[in-house]
Order: structure tokens, then C-alpha cells, then sequence
């Protein structure tokens, strides 16, 4: 029986928590009303390399409400000093907690102070002065690309060799008739969403209650637990709502492991709520990448080998591998493909995932040298693309579970005019006034994830449903969605289902990143809703009183709160009138669902996009306008229609930032950061953006997952940078291969 209602899974509904936010009914982390709460203020180092020599905290110890100053000559020993290693997941992130006094990075946390209110911790901790031991630190990426080392494996959950390759390629390169060779670059990057990170801890005896700003509630549980040497069940974290993530509230870090130990020694609860500056260098960022590209082609654009060398930056005490090269392995069809990822030590905070990591920079590299290489071809870049569209994935061996790529690439073509490029391809063709006009496009792409994962359904007596799942909401709609998923399978109205989410007494979830939640947790709680669903029918076929007595389960349906016969709708029940004939109160089932192992063998698993867009430069400035904007788009299923657009059109802005503006500056001369804050860490505002057409083509996959979907979080950013540059190109003639694509650099290139 297929109870799912096509009505409610996959309607554009409004947020089912949209009026809360709106109305400012809504608490974050750091709001949480906690009685007796104190508040603790982070110290952070001025310096980039050496140690802390001496901190002299007597004024601050003697401030008003000031409780207590930690420092690493004062703070206790953790009881598991293993726990600071990077761990078994890539969440688990060495941390500076005060344990010793050397500092490897700017802004690193070296002391915390404890006091009634947050100005007077505030004000106590400026009045700390600290000596050091000072070295010179590791600062210029490129400068030390020589030092460079190999991770050994990329990838979260899913390990990949560091490196690949196949069918000498460095040899089928070298003698393509038809090549480009060339470095491609993305700068540091920092994620800034709205709601800064924060944390409220409180122990009760040895029970740790965390309200947190997360993205992986069972994560920070985890670590938490393993940094006291607690069970599991001795922690609670709670997170009701997040503003916004993008991967930073992901990993674990240090101020939430701060703000547990400072509440564990002043027996009080402890907030600590990171300011804007606090962010950069302690929350992660998107790593500075280095990429040697190339890429040759017979003279028909047949693609006959592809080399693409990464390598990042990692802090001096953690790895961290941006995996730039996962695209390159698997979107075009080449029988010589080789990849390398190194990483370089510099002291700065460790890179961490940022939204699409690997994909939103590595296509950077892929999509503009595609661009290039269809320039040297004289070829149509969609032409290009479509002459080496890979049916199976190179470097699986496999098929694609589904795959709308040609679709996407046609009906956003026809709906963008790409034929005008068509009939101006050369740079500088196409001006209105003192504005050059540059058309561009590139692919996008991104894996389809899926973790293991669990909810429980419960029917009540009264004809409502109450569904369980611990995951988190990032702003993304998961409130919305699993409801619908919840109603939908259910057979009930949404007014008749409440779907509740954020602490890790629920059961258990994955942590939201890599465009999963849809995937691991909406099949959980599909699977819950079904399995209740057919212990009701089991027990309405059982009951001698019921219209439904002795039917065979398969031909009864589900809808609108009622059983009832597919060929003879008038033979049926409510669900109240079942359970309430049966004297039992709620219905209660709680689901495992997991991924298919034989099925990931069998298949590899993608999203995949084109995007397409229409950049005006002024001639004289060299400032960059996005004029227009078409992307089309297979992400499987849709779970709300609103709600996936939205997703598709933030992904889309995001790019344009890192296209345009994004870049953390850090000085060369002692890697101090110089722009950590919004005033000059420029992100896109609604002037920098134009109307985003987003389509979605509509593809059937019974491979990746029961609900059909691929994830649509991420895949949005994918090909913006390229496809930024790509038009920049085509309007100005000047190929900027390194982001942010600035006036400054339009001007030295044209000159």
C-alpha cells in the first residue's frame, strides 16, 4: 500500500515555522532563559605563532561579578586528553582548551572569563595582559608549496584515496592536440551566518544539559561525552532552531567544550556566545586553494586526458583537505584522469566544510578550464560539454543511479537565449553603452548522501500524529518538510501532524551537512509513517467491529484521517474510531532506515545542474553586474516546492559571493587577520543580485533513496564562480583565474 498523498509531499506549503520567526517568537541557543546563568567571554591571542609566556589576570580577578579567569596555567586537566585528537569523524577537530600555552593561530582561544553579566565579563577580560613568547608564523600558501604533504584520504564519511590515476594522463595531456594549462585559485573564505555560534551549558551532578548552536546534535553529544568520560545519555543537547550554518556549526568547537568546563567548575550555568570577530579563524572557513589544471582535447573536443593537482591550507596541528578534485574524477567521460590533494601547515584556524566543499572550488577550476578548452576548440561550450557527457562515471566504473544532465543543460540553455552567445562568441562583442555584456555558463553537480538514521510515528486516539526525529533545522525548511513527508505517508491533513525536532532524546539522527537531511532523516520518518500506518491497518483488518474486518492490508488505502477500501471507498473507518473501539490510547512505532550498500556499489549517486548567467562590466571601472541569472536543475524528488527554490536560489547568491567579493585577508607578515567582520568581509546584498530562474527537471530514481530526493542544500552554489568568470570573459576578454574576480584585476588584465 502506498499511503503517500502527491498533495502534500512536494507542495510549495509555508514554513510551518515561519510565522514564529517572523513575529521574533523564535530562540536561538544563546536565548535560551536558563536560571542562575553566568556568562563567560573568550580571551583571544594577538599573535599568530609561540606561546603565552604570562597573563597577568589580578585586575581582572578583582572586577565586579567576576567568578572566575581560566587561563592555560589554571585550567583543570581534562580527565581524556585523547578526546583532543582529530577523532574518528571528521567533526572532531583538535581544539585550543586551555590546556597548554602555545598559540597557533590568531584569535586562538587563551583564556576564558567567568562573571554575572556579560559586560563585566567583557570588561574583565580587557583588563588581562599577556606576554609572549613570539615566533614567526607560516603565512603565504603558495610561498611554501614545497613543504606540501599528502593527506592520505579525502572525503567525510565516504574515504577516498587522496589520489587517483588512470591510463597515464600526464602523457595523453602533453600530447593532446588541444590543451590548456593553468592555475586556478579560491582565497579563504569565511561561512558568516546570521545567528552567530553560542552555547549555554549546565550540569546537574554529572549530567551535561548543552543548549548549542549546531548543525549535528548527536555529534556534539558525542563529543562532549568523550571529552568527560561521560556516557552518551548523561548528555542533553538541545537545538531548537539554527540561523543558518553553512557547514561552520557542523564540527564541534572549542567554545562549546569551553562553556561545558567553565559551567563544571563554577557549578552554574555558562553562556558563551562568540562575537562576529570571534568567528574568523576559531568556527573554520573554506580553505585557500592552489590548483593546477589541465586538460587536452583532440581536435573534434574529444577529451583525452585531464590532470588536476590541489593543494591547500591546513592549520599546524590539525589536517584538513579541501577535496577540490571529486568533480574532476567523475563529470566527463576521459579514460585519463589523474588527481593529487596536499595540504600546507600555515597558522591559521583549520579549515573546516563549507557549503559544497571540494565542489563549489573545485569546478572552478573544472568549468573555467572547460571554458578555455572550448575556446581553443572555436566550440560552443555547451557543445563541448555534451561531446564528453559521461553516461557511467569514470572513476566508479558504474552507472548513474539517474542522471538529467542533458536536460538541465538544453531547457536552461532555451529558457537563458543562449543562442545570443552563439551569434557573438567573441569577447567584447556585445556592449550596451559603456557596459560590456558577457554571457557564461558552467555545470554544477554534487553527491547524493545518505547516513543512517531514525524517527518513531505514534497515532493518537483523537485522529492527530505526533512524529519524532533529532535532527536540527539550519533555516532550510526540515520543520516544513518532515511534516509533509509525516502527513503525506500518514494519510492526514497537516493541521492533524506535529513533527518535532532538536534534542538528542529524540531519536537519533545524522548531522545536517552534505545536502543529507531530505535523504537519511525523510526516510526515517517515511519509514516510521508507513510502519504505524500498517499497524493500524493490521488492527482495523483484525477487529470484528470494523467495516475492514478480514480485508487483505494491500488493498487498503490511507487518507485524510481515515481507512477505507480502493475499490469500495465506502467501506472505512477514521483512525480515531479504531483505536478508540480498541481502548488503546496511541499507536507507536520507532524506524532505523539506512542506505543500500549493494546499491552504492552498483550506482554512483549525483545531483547535477547548468548554470547559466549574463554579467555586465563597465568599461571604464571594471565593475561587475549580474544581470540575469538561469538554473536548471535534477535534484530527484522535490519534499516542498517553495522551499527547494529557495535553497536553489541562496545557493546561487552564495556563489555570487564567492565569486565576486568573499575573501578573509590575512597579513603576510604575521598572518593577523585583517577583515574579520561584515564592514569589510563583503558578502552580496539584494542590489548584487539579479532574478534567479531556477527550473527543475523532473528525473526517477529508485536508487538512492525511498523518497526519491538527491539533496538540493548545496548544489546551488556549484559552477556560479565559473560561470561568473566564464561571462566576465566573454564580456571584457580578460580571464581572471583567481577569486574574487575584483575591478583591480579586470584593469591589470585589460592593460
Amino acid at each position: 500500500m502506498d499511503s503517500r498523498n502527491p498533495d502534500i509531499i512536494g507542495a510549495p506549503l509555508d514554513r510551518t515555522d515561519g510565522r514564529l520567526k517572523v513575529t521574533g517568537g523564535v530562540r536561538y541557543a544563546s536565548e535560551i532563559n536558563v536560571p542562575n546563568l553566568v556568562y563567560g567571554v573568550i580571551v583571544n591571542s594577538t599573535i599568530s605563532a609561540g606561546s603565552v609566556a604570562g597573563m597577568d589576570t589580578k585586575a581582572a580577578e578583582g572586577s565586579p561579578g567576576v567568578l572566575v579567569v581560566f587561563t592555560p596555567f589554571n585550567m583543570p586537566k581534562l580527565p581524556k586528553q585523547s578526546s583532543m585528537g582529530a577523532g574518528a569523524t571528521p567533526a572532531a577537530k583538535k581544539l585550543a582548551l586551555l590546556q597548554e600555552p602555545d598559540v597557533n593561530y590568531f584569535l586562538q582561544p587563551i583564556g576564558v572569563v567567568v562573571a554575572d553579566t556579560l559586560e563585566r565579563a567583557t570588561h574583565a577580560a580587557s583588563l588581562i595582559k599577556v606576554t609572549y613568547d613570539e615566533k614567526k608564523p607560516l603565512t603565504d600558501l603558495v610561498a611554501h608549496l614545497h613543504e606540501a604533504f599528502s593527506p592520505g584520504q579525502i572525503g567525510g564519511s565516504d574515504k577516498k584515496p587522496a589520489d587517483s590515476s588512470e591510463n597515464a594522463p600526464t602523457a595523453a595531456l602533453h600530447s593532446a592536440p588541444r590543451r590548456v594549462e593553468q592555475i586556478y585559485q579560491t582565497p579563504i573564505e569565511n561561512h558568516n551566518p546570521l545567528e552567530p555560534h553560542a552555547t549555554i551549558a549546565s550540569w546537574d551532578g554529572d549530567r551535561l544539559t548543552v543548549f548549542d548552536a549546531t548543525q549535528g546534535i548527536f555529534t556534539t553529544r558525542q563529543r562532549l561525552a568523550g571529552l568527560f568520560g561521560l556516557h552518551d545519555e548523561n548528555v542533553r543537547v538541545i537545538c531548537h532552531y539554527v540561523g543558518g550554518g553553512f557547514g561552520s556549526k557542523g564540527p564541534v568547537w572549542a567554545h562549546t567544550m569551553l562553556a561545558a568546563m567553565c559551567a563544571k567548575e563554577v557549578k552554574r550555568p555558562v553562556k558563551i556566545a562568540l562575537t562576529r570577530a570571534q568567528m574568523f579563524n576559531n568556527t573554520g572557513s573554506r580553505a585557500h586553494t592552489h590548483q593546477s589544471f589541465g586538460v587536452g582535447a583532440d581536435d573534434s573536443g574529444k577529451i583525452t586526458g585531464i590532470v588536476h593537482d590541489v593543494t591547500n591550507n591546513t592549520s599546524t596541528f590539525d589536517e584538513f583537505p579541501e577535496q577540490a578534485t571529486v568533480a574532476t574524477r567523475m563529470l566527463y567521460a576521459c579514460d585519463s584522469i589523474q588527481t593529487t590533494q596536499r595540504l600546507v601547515r600555515l597558522n591559521l584556524g583549520t579549515p573546516s566544510y563549507m557549503r559544497a566543499p571540494g565542489e563549489a572550488p573545485g569546478t572552478f577550476a573544472l568549468e573555467c578550464a572547460m571554458d578555455e578548452l572550448a575556446r581553443e576548440l572555436k566550440m560552443d561550450p555547451v557543445e563541448l560539454r555534451l561531446k564528453n557527457y559521461a553516461e557511467t562515471d569514470p572513476e566508479k566504473k558504474v552507472p548513474f543511479s539517474s542522471k538529467g544532465l542533458r536536460e538541465c543543460y538544453q531547457r536552461a540553455a532555451e529558457k537563458f537565449g543562449w543562442d545570443k552567445y552563439k551569434a557573438s562568441p567573441d569577447p567584447r562583442s556585445i556592449r550596451d553603452g559603456k557596459w560590456l555584456v558577457g554571457y557564461g555558463m558552467a555545470t554544477a553537480t554534487y553527491p547524493t548522501n545518505r547516513s543512517q538514521s531514525s524517527a518513531s510515528a505514534c497515532i493518537n486516539a483523537d485522529g492527530t500524529a505526533l512524529v519524532l526525529a533529532g535532527t536540527q533545522d539550519l533555516g532550510t525548511g526540515t520543520w516544513t518538510v518532515m511534516a509533509q513527508v509525516s502527513a503525506g505517508t500518514l494519510g492526514l491533513p497537516m493541521n492533524k501532524v506535529r513533527f518535532e525536532l532538536g534534542d538528542s532524546v529524540l531519536p537519533k539522527t545524522p548531522v545536517s551537512g552534505g545536502s543529507q537531511t531530505a535523504a537519511s532523516t525523510g526516510s526515517a520518518v517515511q519509514a516510521a509513517c508507513g510502519a504505524v500506518l500498517q499497524k493500524l491497518i493490521a488492527m482495523a483488518v483484525a477487529d470484528a467491529s470494523s467495516p475492514l474486518h478480514n480485508a487483505d492490508p494491500k488493498d487498503v488505502t490511507a487518507a485524510n484521517g481515515r481507512l477505507s477500501l480502493a475499490g469500495d471507498p465506502s467501506k472505512g473507518e477514521s483512525y480515531a474510531a479504531i483505536l478508540t473501539r480498541a481502548g488503546v490510547p496511541r499507536l507507536e512505532v520507532k524506524s532505523e532506515s539506512a542506505p543500500d550498500k549493494e546499491e552504492k556499489k552498483k550506482f554512483s549517486m549525483h545531483a547535477f545542474g547548468a548554470q547559466f548567467c549574463e554579467v555586465r562590466v563597465h568599461e571604464d571601472s571594471g565593475e561587475i553586474r549580474i544581470a540575469r541569472w538561469v538554473g536548471a536543475f535534477d535534484i530527484g524528488k522535490r519534499l516542498n516546492e517553495k522551499t527547494a527554490n529557495s535553497q536553489i536560489k541562496g545557493g546561487v547568491v552564495f556563489g555570487i559571493g564567492m565569486a565576486l567579493m568573499e575573501k578573509t585577508v590575512a597579513d603576510d607578515r604575521d598572518a593577523r587577520l585583517v577583515n574579520p567582520n561584515l564592514a569589510e568581509y563583503h558578502i552580496p546584498v539584494n542590489a548584487d543580485v539579479p532574478e534567479i530562474d531556477v527550473i527543475f527537471v523532473d528525473t526517477e530514481d529508485a536508487h538512492i533513496n525511498p523518497l526519491g530526493v538527491k539533496g538540493v542544500g548545496e548544489i546551488g552554489i556549484v559552477g556560479v564562480p565559473a560561470a561568473i568568470a566564464n561571462a566576465v570573459y566573454h564580456a571584457t576578454g580578460v580571464r581572471v583565474r583567481e577569486l574574487p574576480l575584483t575591478p583591480d584585476k579586470l584593469l591589470v588584465g585589460a592593460a
